[in-house]
């Protein structure tokens, strides 16, 4: 971790064996401007381990009865084209519903964050999809932005409300929000960084940024060490949903990485990571070995996944640590 020490954007390290900390450090500043320090209760923007969050909601509703993950999307957001009439909320889950990607659809001059609502706008007008919903996969941050209205729309309650009802708050996640400027605020912040040149600049938000259902929770190590236990038996999620979390839904364009429910899989491992504008995470879960390892950081770089992976080789020599996969980061910082 020598590269995130100093006078320079930081991270913070978490490694976990039986639901106790076995390493738990922080380095560098959540914010340059005031020399501020990174902690375990920093809030890191999540980026794409959001959409974990994101599906466990989804679950949580199934669990209530609220809908089913073979609902047909149209059913909650009948606005959709025709082209979309075959999608179910279970190919949105596990990006194989084909729709448009919504970062193609922003109009060139647009100035103003986008929410999740506007990704509704943005592919409600296009009336065609990639492939037939079901017959490939596709990564979609625009998939889990719709989830967040389904979610809405079937609780009756804001997208970032149920979150800290039904999650955060029972799970003990003081400080995790899905962040809505105007409405709420992030605690123990940490603002996002990439280097230009030999300097770090500020690159903490973008066009996308507000978009909540694909990438808009902060949360610190702390927090996820709770969301990891409740990961690690019944409780929160069901046993029932807690199997389709972490069963392969879908092959991917790597042929080493299967995708879940919100969950990529890759040998004896359940990951996400997390790539955006100043910020890279990771989560690793070696659900067999109750060992985890996550990695928040608010720089642009380097990957934080293989970081993640190359901790995990430090206690575990005969673990099975697959290769890191590569992940593409569009212009605005939105993975893909």
């Amino acid at each position: 971790m020598h590269a995130y020490q100093g006078e320079a954007p930081g991270a913070s390290v978490l490694v976990m064996h039986n639901q106790s900390s076995i390493v738990r450090c922080c380095y560098g500043y959540a914010e340059l401007e005031s020399h501020r320090q990174v902690t375990p209760a920093t809030n890191f923007r999540l980026a794409s381990v959001t959409k974990q969050f994101t599906a466990a909601a989804v679950l949580l509703l199934a669990q209530d009865g609220r809908l089913t993950l073979d609902d047909p999307v149209r059913k909650w957001l009948p606005s959709l084209p025709d082209a979309a009439r075959g999608v179910t909320i279970r190919q949105l889950l596990s990006h194989t519903s084909g729709l448009i990607d919504y970062e193609h659809l922003i109009p060139a001059r647009t100035t103003q964050q986008l929410h999740d609502e506007d990704v509704l706008r943005l592919i409600e007008a296009q009336n065609r999809t990639y492939f037939p919903p079901g017959t490939a996969y596709r990564y979609s941050n625009g998939g889990y932005a719709l989830l967040a209205v389904i979610v809405a729309r079937a609780s009756g309650a804001r997208f970032a409300s149920f979150l800290q009802e039904r999650i955060f708050v029972p799970l003990g996640m003081q400080g995790s929000i899905a962040y809505e400027a105007g409405v709420s605020s992030v605690g123990q912040r940490a603002f996002g960084y990439s280097l230009r040149g030999e300097r770090w600049m500020r690159t903490d938000q973008g066009l996308t940024s507000a978009v909540l259902g694909d990438g808009g929770i902060y949360s610190s190590a702390d927090d996820l060490a709770k969301w990891d236990a409740a990961l690690s038996a019944p409780g929160l999620l069901s046993a029932e949903s807690l199997r389709l979390a972490f069963s392969p839904a879908t092959v991917t364009e790597d042929p080493c990485v299967r995708y879940g429910l919100g969950w990529r899989l890759t040998g004896e491992t359940v990951w996400h990571s997390g790539e955006t504008l100043g910020f890279r995470n990771a989560i690793v879960r070696w659900p067999q070995r109750h060992f985890t390892v996550i990695v928040l950081t608010n720089r642009n770089d380097p990957e934080a996944y293989s970081l993640a992976l190359a901790i995990a080789k430090l206690f575990y020599a005969d673990a099975d640590v697959p290769r890191a996969s590569r992940v593409v980061v569009g212009s605005d910082g939105g993975e893909r």
